[in-house]
């Protein structure tokens, strides 16, 4: 759940975790590294999605910033504990659409609920959604006490002069126990046309009175979640990528001054290095997956951010990665039981 926790409240979008985005995932099929895997997680209560929402995974395949497919997926009103979801694949001008548009390819899937996943098949592309244990491992007790030791949360203060050389960390994952709700998909790596290497990003968007609102957004792991304020994270969830450099790129720097005492002029070279601005996640499928190539269970984010926000003066936390996911579709392991 590293962009499960958005600005200083902590508070998922309007309230309502169904809205909430919470992991980005890209890489190759373990099995065959022609295919690719996008998994975009939401909901950290691991329930139906919102059947008034459009969940979305959006792709840039020629470094332009504009989408060129788009994958919707839209959730059926919650029945005796059933949800059903459909998903349209859109191409070119209809990606950029914010309806689920294009080609419907898959109708009335069973979202899953228990140990068992639904994976569905249309063609070439491969399908599951339902609830999932979160491969997200993080200390965040130890977060806590590198942020928040006066007892006022800010994210724009790390507390490491104050610990006086010890460790924020406690050594205790937070997220062992923790499911949450997954939409996988799988597909042939050449059917995306890509030049060069993909953008990725996930979107939620929430029908009212009839018109589409931008709740939330998925790019960069921990981006959104440090880099937001309580002031801009409704702005900031409703923007698009191509517009993330020149209205956000002020605010990054200024955050990188008070973190890492960055001036201006290496602040902008580390975000232009890593690519932290347009926050999209970045993937070249012919370079093997690992943070910010894509993104794999196995990578903490969370000590990467960190190192990150602080020029390296963040101690990692010693987490190891959690140990149920698997090498199969849809790869994150079966959902906790209470």
């Amino acid at each position: 759940m590293s962009n499960h926790f958005t600005g200083l409240s902590l508070g998922p979008p309007l309230g309502d975790q169904r809205l909430d985005l919470c992991d980005l995932y890209a890489f190759q099929s373990p099995t065959d590294n022609s295919r690719t895997v996008l998994i975009l997680n939401a909901n950290p209560t691991a329930e139906a999605l919102h059947p008034d929402a459009v969940y979305r995974l959006a792709i840039d395949t020629d470094g332009d910033l504009v989408n060129d497919v788009a994958f919707s997926f839209i959730f059926s009103t919650p029945v005796d504990g059933r949800q059903t979801v459909d998903v349209f694949l859109a191409r070119g001008e209809q990606s950029r659409s914010p309806e689920p548009v294009g080609e419907q390819i898959f109708t009335d899937v069973d979202v899953s609920f228990g140990s068992q996943p639904n994976v569905v098949t249309a063609g070439d592309i491969t399908f599951a959604a339902g609830s999932r244990s979160d491969a997200f491992f993080f200390d965040f007790d130890g977060i806590k006490n590198l942020f928040d030791i006066s007892g006022k949360r800010n994210f724009t203060a790390p507390h490491l002069a104050e610990l006086g050389g010890k460790t924020p960390w406690t050594g205790l994952d937070s997220n062992t126990t923790a499911n949450v709700f997954s939409i996988a998909i799988e597909l042939p790596t050449n059917t995306l046309d890509a030049k060069g290497p993909i953008r990725i990003w996930g979107r939620c968007s929430l029908r009212e009175n009839g018109t589409l609102v931008h709740v939330d957004r998925a790019g960069h792991p921990s981006v959104s979640s440090f880099f937001n304020t309580d002031d801009t994270k409704l702005e900031y969830n409703a923007s698009e990528p191509s517009n993330d450099w020149n209205r956000w790129l002020d605010q990054f720097v200024h955050l990188l001054g008070h973190t890492g005492h960055y001036t201006r002029e290496d602040a902008i070279a580390a975000i232009e290095k890593e690519g932290t601005l347009p926050d999209m996640l970045t993937f070249d499928p012919a370079k093997p997956a690992q943070y910010p190539n894509g993104r794999v269970f196995t990578d903490d984010v969370i000590d990467y951010r960190l190192a990150f926000l602080t020029q390296g003066e963040c101690p990692p936390s010693g987490l190891s990665p959690h140990t149920d996911t698997l090498t199969e579709f849809p790869y994150l392991g079966p959902p906790h039981t209470p």
